[in-house]
């Protein structure tokens, strides 16, 4: 037993001392998730500090591995590191200082940065003439440890919660349940981390070491991958076939399964590549040299669904990727099929070097692309249907939904890309304050519905399935002169009654169709169901928001006028046409 302890803490301080970096990485991002936690995610923003240092360190824990692996090849682990670390730094201060300007434009800065870190571990030490099969043993096992340190860290991190559970429970200690978060961010990142680690053992020497071939591989590819590959295959094959006898174009979704489709294939290929050679595996033989040749004619599709959405739409960031990715897709397929001696290096650093171009080229960046892309449909759209009078929007003008969505969609993508002065400068005077006001307050997402309830003349065309719109009473203030009593329709159930001298007031309300109705003595009542459905008549081709001075509505019943004061009204369509309300006060008084 002695000597077990011994040995895992002779593991331990290797680990400490060989990979310092990296624990300290993942020990800062968990950390800070622990703090953000500990202040139940509150959204002060002083505390979106905690949110960005643990991106920030995160990606750190993926890029000292990688440099770790290269210094292991080269030497200079210290010049690594620093270049490592002041890499980080430059990557914090690219993050908005904000939560509220933290939209999703820097989702397509985050994730790739991710990928990019982790394809960087793949080929990083790699770069000279070593063996290509010390590279496929090197990623082999890097692929085996990432599966085990999830197997691993998920069986730690749920026993731990269970024990922090049933000491809680069977001892009442009461513990706040934000110690349960805590415990997951730390063992998930940092406990991951450090188990991934340990079955690195020395690193590079270790990974690299030419082993037997696992036998679970060639289940795994020949028994799960290859046949959802089929499956792929079949169903795009078959909608292939259907776009050329409909002769319509392709579906954007399409898109996507194509390039599942590939990125399945070439991991099973990668999976099996030692296996190639052998003649007892025939079979990898015959489907390395038939899937590529499959993907020629799905290249064809997919770039069509592409440009489809690009020259109706225009670039945005998630179809400047795709385009990439199809592109990258097509150098793969003629580079395996056309090189005598093709290399496997070639699929993670050919990836790299395409998603490295999307962020980092000048001019050609996939945000500059989509930018530029999105002023020049906002223009066209505008010119298109004469929307522009002496250099400004002009929102009475009649148009169709689709328009007015496009419009509202693009203004609101290029304000949270840092394009407000570009966009009010079709603005009046009115709408130039609301949207700097927007802006400041960095409500960026209420931007687009602002502009789309500008539209007061809307032609509507399609199905309005999902659609929103709110009428809003800016008058917060109720006057309740003249009025006897006073009451809060949320404050009754059906069951319950307000009694009014020798009077009973019933009030139903949301009930299916009838959406507010009051009853005096089970013998009188008045539905207000109609009045509110005809109010809100008013607007049935506004979507968004619109603000009114208030809503009300009056009526006499029996010896009583009664006045019933809306906050808000609100119109969904999932499907059929639903109008509820958040609140309303009722006023009575006798005639």
């Amino acid at each position: 037993m002695l000597k077990k302890i011994n040995e895992i803490f002779g593991k331990t301080d290797d680990i400490l001392r060989r990979y310092p970096m990296v624990l300290l990485m993942s020990f800062l991002g968990s950390l800070s998730l622990m703090c953000f936690a500990h202040v139940n995610f509150n959204s002060n923003p002083h505390f979106f500090v905690f949110i960005k240092f643990a991106l920030v360190s995160c990606l750190g824990i993926s890029l000292m591995f990688a440099l770790k692996m290269l210094s292991q090849r080269i030497g200079k682990q210290t010049l690594l590191e620093i270049s490592g670390v002041l890499f980080l730094v430059f990557f914090y201060f690219l993050l908005p200082q904000e939560e509220k300007y933290f939209t999703e434009r820097y989702a397509f800065l985050i994730v790739p940065a991710f990928i990019l870190s982790h394809l960087l571990v793949s080929f990083i030490a790699f770069f000279g003439k070593e063996k290509e099969v010390n590279f496929w043993q090197y990623n082999k096992n890097l692929f085996i440890n990432v599966f085990l340190t999830g197997v691993f860290t998920g069986v730690l991190t749920g026993g731990v919660e269970l024990a922090i559970l049933a000491i809680d429970q069977l001892f009442s200690f009461n513990f706040n349940e934000r110690y349960y978060l805590e415990t997951f961010y730390f063992l998930s990142i940092f406990g991951s981390s450090f188990i991934f680690l340990l079955f690195n053992e020395k690193g590079l020497s270790a990974l690299e070491k030419n082993g037997t071939y696992p036998v679970i591989l060639k289940f795994f590819t020949q028994y799960i991958l290859i046949p959802l590959l089929l499956i792929y295959a079949v169903i795009l094959y078959l909608y292939s076939a259907k776009i050329l006898i409909n002769w319509e174009l392709p579906r954007g979704w399409v898109s996507y399964l194509i390039l599942a489709y590939s990125v399945v294939g070439i991991l099973a290929l990668l999976l099996v590549h030692p296996l190639k050679h052998e003649s007892t595996t025939s079979w990898v033989k015959i489907f390395s040299k038939i899937f590529y040749f499959t993907l020629i004619p799905l290249l064809v599709l997919l770039f069509t669904a592409i440009f489809t959405r690009i020259l109706e739409y225009g670039y945005t960031e998630p179809r400047y990727f795709v385009l990439l990715l199809a592109i990258w897709l097509t150098l793969i397929v003629f580079y395996f099929i056309f090189t005598p001696k093709a290399t496997i290096k070639f699929v993670p650093i050919s990836l790299f070097a395409i998603g490295l171009f999307a962020l980092v080229c000048p001019y050609l960046n996939t945000f500059s692309v989509a930018k530029r892309s999105q002023k020049t449909e906002l223009k066209n759209i505008l010119n298109q249907n004469s929307l522009v009078k002496n250099g400004k929007i002009d929102f009475s003008v009649k148009v169709s939904d689709t328009v007015a969505d496009e419009i509202s969609n693009k203004i609101g993508f290029l304000v949270k890309r840092d394009e407000k002065e570009f966009v009010l400068n079709y603005m009046n005077l009115k709408h130039q304050k609301i949207i700097t006001n927007k802006t400041n307050k960095g409500d960026l997402y209420g931007i687009q519905s602002q502009v789309r309830s500008a539209f007061s003349n809307v032609d509507k065309t399609k199905n309005s399935f999902g659609e929103n719109f709110e009428l809003i009473a800016e008058n917060k203030l109720m006057f309740v002169q003249d009025y006897d009593f006073f009451a809060r329709v949320g404050n009754f159930r059906d069951t319950e009654g307000l009694t009014v001298g020798q009077d009973v007031f019933k009030i139903r309300s949301q009930q299916k169709e009838k959406l507010l109705v009051i009853t005096v003595n089970n013998s009188e009542n008045w539905d207000a169901s109609r009045e509110i459905k005809a109010l809100m008549a008013k607007y049935s081709n506004r979507t968004g928001r619109v603000s009114v001075p208030d809503i009300t509505l009056e009526h006499d019943l029996g010896k009583y006028h009664i006045k019933i004061i809306f906050d808000n009204l609100i119109r969904e369509n999932f499907g059929r046409e639903n109008i509820y309300f958040s609140d309303a006060y009722i006023l009575i008084r006798t005639r």
